[in-house]
């Protein structure tokens, strides 16, 4: 186990690459795409599309991973199962965090804003495009539910699979599609030297302007 010694000892010399507001776009969606095919091209980055998504739920908050899907001018979405415990706290609470954690590149990006369900043919046409393996997956687990073993899950996931053999069209599952969040404030984060870290945030206005503002590392 690491000592707290060893914690406190851990710490990295970030770079001379800064954001300078002069070189910035207006609206934060096109630099959040450049920084986003940045990532992508780096090799380091496992899955530049990975996000944290954080929610509340009976006043506590809670964080996991999902995969930003898609990106319009509505927003980022993603898809999960809507009887999962996350689509649940968006039910009780739509305010919520998303976070890209590019650490490779000394680079964050965090979101504020709501989520909401897409339309239905929305989330048929994305489930369409998935691997096979994944659209049975689907099937298979009644996700952030309780199962008593691995043995089981994968005795569900055969029965889908038989059930749908190769060539066949799986339909979508009911439970199952996407939230859009539409962002109200979008934050680029980018690691400097002696902790002077460069900090952009994007607020949205009135008539859905973005307002640009530097803030304190």
């Amino acid at each position: 186990m690491t000592s707290r010694q060893d914690i406190s000892a851990m710490r990295r010399q970030y770079g001379e690459v800064g954001l300078v507001e002069s070189d910035l776009p207006s609206e934060p969606l096109a630099l959040f795409n450049t920084w986003l095919a940045d990532a992508a091209a780096n090799e380091i980055v496992v899955e530049a599309n990975a996000m944290v998504l954080s929610t509340i739920s009976n006043d506590l908050p809670s964080s996991r991973t999902v995969l930003l899907k898609d990106l319009t001018q509505d927003g980022f979405t993603f898809f999960t199962n809507y009887g999962s415990n996350k689509a649940k706290a968006i039910e009780d609470n739509s305010n919520v965090s998303l976070l890209f954690p590019w650490y490779p590149m000394e680079r964050q990006v965090i979101i504020l804003g709501s989520a909401k369900k897409i339309t239905r043919s929305e989330s048929e046409k994305y489930f369409a495009t998935r691997p096979r393996s994944s659209q049975i997956g689907a099937w298979a687990s009644e996700q952030s539910s309780e199962i008593s073993s691995r043995q089981e899950l994968e005795k569900k996931f055969k029965e889908f699979e038989d059930k749908w053999p190769d060539n066949t069209t799986i339909p979508t599952p009911p439970a199952w599609g996407g939230f859009v969040v539409y962002p109200t404030s979008i934050e680029f984060w980018q690691g400097r030297y002696s902790r002077l870290h460069d900090r952009i945030q994007y607020v949205r206005g009135e008539n859905n302007n973005w307002h640009r503002k530097r803030l304190n590392p």
